[in-house]
Parts: C-alpha cells; structure tokens; sequence
C-alpha cells in the first residue's frame, strides 16, 4: 500500500543511489539519441551477474555504454568508478550478449558517459568519452 501512496505523492521506495543512476541513464538514452545513435538497449541483463547500462549503434559500431552518475567530483570523475575489475565485467557481458544474440558486428567500442548533477538541481553536465577502454585481454571475439 505504501507504495502506491509514495508512487502517487512523486515519491519512490528506490534508494536515492539507484533513482540517480536510473535518472543518468535515461539522460545518456537522450543525449545519445541527439548524436544520432540508434539505441539498441537499456540495462540489458546478461546472465545472472552482469547488466549493460546501454547498448547502442553508431554508424558501423557497436557500442557498450557504461554510464557513471555522480552529485559533484567532490571524489574525483564519474569515471574513475570505471576501474579494471569494471571492464573485466563489462567486456565479459560484452561478449555474452554477442554470443546470445549470435551477431558478429564489424566494430564494438566501449564508451563511458558522466552524468554530474543531481535530479531536480540544475542541468546536469554530460561528457561521453568514446572508445573509453579496450575489450579485456582475457576476451577474444571469435570472428
């Protein structure tokens, strides 16, 4: 019942880290979409333990998109939340989606996009940094 009520009054039962992460995705959907990627996915589960934030095509590309929200870079940049055992994770659910899906795309790139700013507070700033990390050296695509 509660959770009817707070749905109706804007509030939510999600904690405040999970609502922000969701509002920067959805900012990075329509930031993407401005720069013409056709969006292919959001928080695509792969497996039990693995989740890709967006999946998307540019041109040629196929592009994994980790998206990184933070209320300020009081701790350094979004970003630096992206650390080796991240890409590992990353590249692993990279490579099970193309096994699941069975597609051997010409180009794959990984891309991080920095959300900073909080709901409601004045427009975020958004950076997307293309081609952020390589696909982890224990992977190998198989075409």
């Amino acid at each position: 019942m509660n959770h009817w009520i707070n749905t109706w009054f804007g509030k939510s039962d999600e904690p405040a880290h999970l609502a922000a992460g969701r509002w920067g995705e959805q900012l990075a959907v329509r930031f993407l979409k401005k720069k013409r990627y056709k969006i292919i996915g959001k928080r695509v589960r792969v497996g039990k333990r693995d989740e890709l934030d967006i999946i998307a095509q540019h041109d040629n590309v196929l592009v994994f998109v980790e998206v990184k929200t933070r209320k300020n870079e009081t701790y350094g940049r979004p970003f630096s939340a992206v650390n080796k055992d991240k890409k590992k994770h990353l590249s692993r659910a990279a490579i099970g989606y193309l096994k699941q899906k069975k597609i051997e795309p010409e180009f794959i790139r990984f891309d991080v996009i920095e959300v900073i700013g909080e709901i409601g507070g004045e427009a975020p700033e958004i950076r997307h940094i293309e081609n952020a990390f390589p696909l982890d050296s224990s992977y190998r695509l198989w075409w």
